[in-house]
């Protein structure tokens, strides 16, 4: 067993390196503290008969809310699609360590295309008054009082669009966005909170990188 642990570990070390190569803002070590801490989200990967590709939906919804207090489901479902690259419904260690780097620490540019991506529902480039209109709709709270609540969401999409569509179409594409953001950087999580706090970044940090 202790041949086995020994050789897990030599294994682990050798994609921890590979991977922090390629990847910004992870040295080596906390890849492999991010990989261990990968492994321990999967469970055991030795049941008879189960293969485990990464992270499901399930679980990596289950590790925003509870880590990161996320709450909004559309919002969780954007980020996961962020993490999934190769869109094969899992997130696998690879994608799990290159999505925390821009999550956890990314530059400015890093997170406005993350945030862009999230709130790109479709994934079709822009952000369509549909889907601001949802995810507006989704972060809003309501008041019981309120005839028509969806009249006060369109009202905001709006507002929105005429601080952000530079261009003038009626929808966000990524310039528009960008430029907005730099004009304004509390607009970065204009559509929802996909990103974490900094108390959520330290106590996840402190969980996952000390000492394996």
């Amino acid at each position: 067993m202790s041949e086995m642990s020994a050789m897990n570990r030599k294994l682990i070390q050798n994609l921890a390196e590979t991977i922090s190569k390629q990847v910004k803002h992870f040295n080596k070590t906390e890849a492999e503290c991010l990989i261990w801490f990968f492994n321990g989200l999967l469970g055991d990967p030795t049941v008879p008969g189960r293969v485990v590709n990464g992270l499901d939906r399930g679980k990596f919804r289950n590790i925003l809310h509870n880590t990161f207090g996320m709450t909004d489901d559309m919002i969780m479902d954007g980020v996961f699609r962020v993490f999934d690259k190769d869109n094969d419904s899992f997130v696998n260690v690879k994608e799990w360590i290159e999505g925390l780097s821009v999550f956890l620490r990314g530059t400015l540019d890093e997170k406005i295309k993350y945030c862009f991506d999230v709130y790109d529902l479709n994934s079709d480039g822009y952000i369509s008054r549909e889907e601001m209109f949802q995810m507006l709709k989704n972060s809003l709270i309501r008041e019981p009082t309120e005839e028509d609540p969806d009249e006060g969401v369109k009202d905001l999409v709006e507002i929105t669009l005429k601080k952000m569509d530079h261009d003038h179409d009626s929808r966000l594409s990524y310039a528009d966005f960008e430029k907005a953001v730099r004009e304004e950087n509390l607009l970065l999580e204009a559509f929802g909170p996909c990103l974490p706090d900094a108390k959520s970044i330290l106590v996840f940090e402190q969980h996952a990188f000390r000492s394996t």
